[in-house]
């Protein structure tokens, strides 16, 4: 088959939406040869690189006016390209489809990797709820199937835009195959001094929004502060949320116990990641909402205990490998972190634990389960 994707964002995201894009096609291309595949970008950059696949393809717009309005190139005009290309099937790797694309011929599939902003509208600038709402919506109607990236998310295409089950798989996605590999004692003694890593940390990863709760996580450490003497290191930008996590640190003297990594280091990939991790006492990811959690599969993965959620999907992305706290009560997050902290036995179990459930989702194993519902579309 000749196959087609959105990758804008693999080659332009550096968070979830592009990891999952780089592994996907990067597993697909290793794992089955035998088919082409072409990646539909605007740009491209050194993001993702695909020298080492002779069945990768790069398509960007190459003439006027497609050159001049990339965006429209991308949500309509690629269309052209796609059947210039006798293109089998397209793959929108991240909510959306060419308008029209089911006029052509060419079937079509589209990832869903969550309906946050349908859930919590008030979280989002008005105008990308209508944006996102009619793109998403359009993509669900028209594709030929929807991967949902989890059980939680299947449910909510179901009950907000009222698609019919049968039309959506659950396919899990797998994250970077850095993770799986053990990082040298010289590689961590370098990456420690590089970032100034403390001796012990417990590690927060993700985008400082309200959803992803880290002023709570804050707040057990205040209450830990007479208890606990472990740093929480925090890999992540954000803008007002931030602000107010911020406050809360100064007027509660947690200054030396919260530390914003991404405020003096630059992280542009995820190249370090492995080691860091590695390196932590736990990962901390308590979000009040997610489509899959990927930072839970890559502690997994990375021998990390986890503390997270026990409600959205993240039960799905962490199985018995972690250990589970309603987001929003700080005392029931303190508790657990005092646990991993003191109790070796615990934190040892939650290691063995959470490598088992990490072998669901190897990314041959994800690649397969994609590569069937292609198929499947294509008879």
């Amino acid at each position: 088959m000749n196959i087609a994707f959105d990758a804008k964002r693999a080659y332009n995201n550096t968070t979830g939406l592009g990891h999952y894009s780089r592994t996907l096609i990067a597993s697909l291309a290793t794992y089955y040869p035998e088919h082409e595949y072409f990646l539909c970008t605007p740009k491209t950059s050194n993001r993702f690189n695909t020298s080492a696949f002779q069945n990768v393809h790069v398509v960007t717009p190459q003439q006027f006016p497609a050159t001049a309005f990339k965006a429209a190139w991308r949500s309509s005009w690629v269309k052209k390209d796609l059947e210039q290309l006798n293109i089998d099937l397209y793959h929108g790797l991240s909510h959306e489809i060419p308008m029209g694309i089911e006029k052509t011929g060419i079937k079509s599939v589209v990832t869903i990797h969550d309906l946050i902003f349908e859930r919590y509208p008030k979280q989002y600038n008005p105008i990308d709820v209508q944006i996102y709402r009619k793109k998403f919506r359009n993509a669900c109607i028209h594709a030929d199937k929807i991967i949902a990236i989890s059980k939680q998310t299947k449910e909510d295409i179901i009950q907000f835009y009222k698609i019919p089950e049968k039309k959506i798989v659950v396919c899990y996605q797998a994250c970077d195959t850095s993770f799986i590999a053990a990082v040298t004692e010289t590689e961590k003694i370098q990456i420690k001094k590089k970032y100034n890593l403390p001796d012990q940390f417990f590690l927060y990863v993700g985008s400082v929004i309200e959803r992803k709760n880290l002023l709570t996580i804050c707040k057990a450490i205040n209450a830990l502060k007479d208890k606990l003497n472990i740093p929480l290191v925090i890999i992540g930008q954000g803008g007002k949320y931030k602000e107010q996590v911020k406050n809360f640190v100064a007027a509660n003297g947690l200054n030396k116990k919260i530390i914003f990594l991404s405020e003096q280091y630059s992280f542009d990939s995820s190249v370090d990641f492995p080691a860091i991790y590695q390196q932590a006492l736990c990962m901390i990811y308590p979000s009040i909402f997610e489509g899959f959690g990927i930072p839970v599969l890559e502690a997994l993965w990375s021998k990390l205990p986890v503390i997270t959620s026990n409600v959205s999907c993240l039960p799905e992305a962490g199985g018995e490998g972690a250990l589970y706290v309603d987001p929003m009560n700080a005392e029931q997050i303190a508790d657990a972190m005092l646990r991993i902290a003191t109790e070796n036995n615990l934190r040892n179990t939650l290691i063995i634990k959470g490598w088992q459930y990490a072998q669901n989702f190897k990314p041959q194993k994800c690649a397969t389960d994609v590569m069937n519902v292609y198929k499947n579309l294509k008879g």
